[in-house]
């Protein structure tokens, strides 16, 4: 019977057979997260894809029922009130009713330049439209729903009123003392107040927190992501 004496180093492992691969050995830890474009797909699946088609099916409503809104308004007004014609009073010399005709901005900014105001605006829906495609937020849904109703309701004005294409006038009926303005006009402060709350909240377009030391997620019930997050 053989026997192994103590203390013996132990037989040595056999080499590998000739041109059988060895075993590759990786220095990374098992920990490591996966960069490049496996982390931009983590980062699309932070928002499931039923929720985003849902933001994005909202924007569009709520755009859609500004314009209208818009349209009607001014119809009335036009049926309504005569151009030239002292304001009427609507809540006392605080808020009232005139009807004029804005070939400029808002406060009168850039009269007589209609043209470059048509396409600065043709600009915006078009900037505004992809971004909605990214959208990953409920309060960036709404500002930028009354933000595409708002641009698009005067841009039908510049579009369709006289004098002529791309350099009609707007409709304005509401008097506030300081400037007139009309229901898209409201649309837009109100889309830029949302948007300033939002980024001061530090809520991004994708609906994410974005706070020192990562992301979080801005709303809550969002599943968890392929990386563990919300």
């Amino acid at each position: 019977m053989s026997t192994t004496p103590a203390g013996s180093a132990p037989a040595p492992e056999p080499a590998p057979r000739d041109g059988a691969p060895e075993s590759p050995v990786s220095d990374a830890p098992d920990d490591a997260v996966p960069t490049g474009d496996a982390g931009a797909v983590a980062e699309e699946a932070a928002v499931p894809e039923a929720r985003r088609r849902r933001l994005i099916g909202g924007t569009f409503v709520l755009a859609a029922l500004v314009l209208l809104v818009d349209q009607l308004t001014k119809w009335w007004a036009e049926s309504a009130l005569v151009w030239g014609d002292d304001p009427k009073p609507l809540i006392g010399e605080l808020l009232q009713l005139r009807l004029i005709y804005n070939d400029g901005a808002a406060l009168s900014i850039a009269t007589g330049m209609t043209w470059i105001l048509t396409i600065v605006v043709c600009v915006v829906v078009v900037v505004i439209v992809r971004a909605i495609r990214r959208i990953g937020s409920t309060g960036w849904a709404v500002a930028l729903g009354l933000l595409l109703g708002g641009a698009l309701g005067n841009l039908g004005d510049r579009f369709f009123r006289e004098p002529g294409f791309a350099q009609g006038h707007v409709v304005d009926f509401i008097d506030y003392g300081v400037f007139v303005g009309n229901v898209a006009d409201i649309a837009i402060v109100a889309a830029a107040v949302l948007i300033v709350v939002l980024s001061f909240r530090g809520i991004g377009l994708d609906g994410r927190r974005h706070v020192e030391g990562g992301d979080a997620p801005a709303e809550p019930g969002e599943p968890a992501g392929p990386t563990g997050e919300r």
